[in-house]
């Protein structure tokens, strides 16, 4: 009898999966299903809104090329030479001493004149027999020469500044900026540079998430053509550090990560000396870079060159941490068919 009863409620009870459990439950995955596709949405939307900005699209309005500049000498400063020591005044002219007229000193000269021909007079004994008066006469004039002589030379002597485009290195700073890696905003990148006249040294760090910073590091003189780079290094991640060496001396540049090697041409930068030698272009003469004028550079990667035209666009106005800044914007045009970049 016990049995018969309890199969009778067994009879009753629900059946596992249906009833309105289930039916909550299928409620509550749709709308995390519908959540997640918004939040997707909302995310691809913000993705494509800032690779626009950061990437503008091939139709936008660019400005007609008028000039096309390509790397020339800039205009140096010399050293300053010391003076030149001031000339000594003259010695004062001993007036002649009175001698009894029986006395006469005879000159024997070393070599007898020629025959039909008047022997030279020495300057000294000219002045010797001179009265005393033309004597104190021609003291000043003599003054006068050895001070336009000597004026003379230290104008032949003054340094000349160097005829050449106007070019003003931009002063030693750290800089923050913010960093993208393919449209995404990425951690606050550093700029360390440094310029004593004669010299410089610039490092740039990228902080990568999962990889490890990129550092790209360049350093080197100053020459006739401005920055003259003589080693650029990139280090990716944990990647092995890649060199490029700029061989002066040779006129070549090699690479640690080829055998291969270039011709090194007057003005060749790498890839982040190209921006402060812009920079201290614009900075010697920002008049001569109207909006579509592209001057050319030579810029050398880690293990190859290429030539970079970079075309002003125009005066932008942007809003940063510090305020508003009044900027120049430049743009690099494709360096061949296809480039995107």
């Amino acid at each position: 009898m016990d049995f018969a009863s309890a199969n009778r409620r067994g009879d009753r009870l629900p059946a596992l999966g249906s009833g309105p459990g289930r039916g909550a439950r299928t409620g509550r995955w749709i709308a995390v299903l519908v959540v997640v596709a918004v939040l997707h949405w909302i995310a691809a939307q913000w993705f494509e809104r800032n690779r626009v900005d950061l990437n503008p699209a091939n139709h936008e309005h660019v400005p007609v090329q008028v000039a096309l500049l390509r790397p020339e000498r800039v205009e140096r400063q010399p050293a300053p030479k010391p003076a030149a020591p001031a000339p000594h005044p003259p010695a004062p002219t001993r007036k002649p001493v009175a001698r009894p007229p029986r006395e006469q000193h005879v000159l024997s000269a070393l070599q007898p004149a020629k025959p039909n021909e008047p022997a030279a007079t020495p300057a000294s004994e000219v002045a010797a027999s001179a009265p005393p008066a033309a004597a104190s006469a021609t003291a000043p004039v003599n003054a006068n020469a050895s001070g336009a002589a000597a004026s003379a030379a230290g104008a032949a002597s003054a340094p000349q500044a160097s005829q050449g485009v106007k070019f003003s290195v931009p002063p030693s700073a750290e800089l923050d900026y913010d960093t993208f890696y393919n449209g995404v905003r990425n951690a606050p990148g550093t700029i360390h540079w440094a310029s004593n006249g004669q010299g410089y040294e610039m490092v740039v760090s990228v902080p990568l998430p999962f990889v490890g910073p990129f550092v790209f590091s360049s350093h080197g003189g100053i020459d006739a053509f401005g920055l003259a780079p003589a080693q650029y290094s990139e280090k990716r991640g944990r990647r092995a550090e890649d060199i490029a060496i700029f061989n002066r001396s040779d006129r070549k540049i090699g690479f640690t990560r080829t055998p291969a090697s270039l011709p090194l041409p007057d003005g060749a930068q790498d890839r982040f000396s190209v921006v402060m030698q812009l920079a201290s272009l614009v900075r010697g003469e920002p008049d001569a870079y109207k909006p579509g004028v592209t001057r050319q550079f030579f810029v050398v990667d880690s293990d190859s060159g290429e030539n970079w035209p970079i075309e002003t666009i125009g005066d932008e106005t942007i809003r940063a941490a510090q305020g508003y800044l009044q900027t120049r914007h430049f743009k690099r045009l494709p360096r061949h068919d296809g480039d995107q970049r």
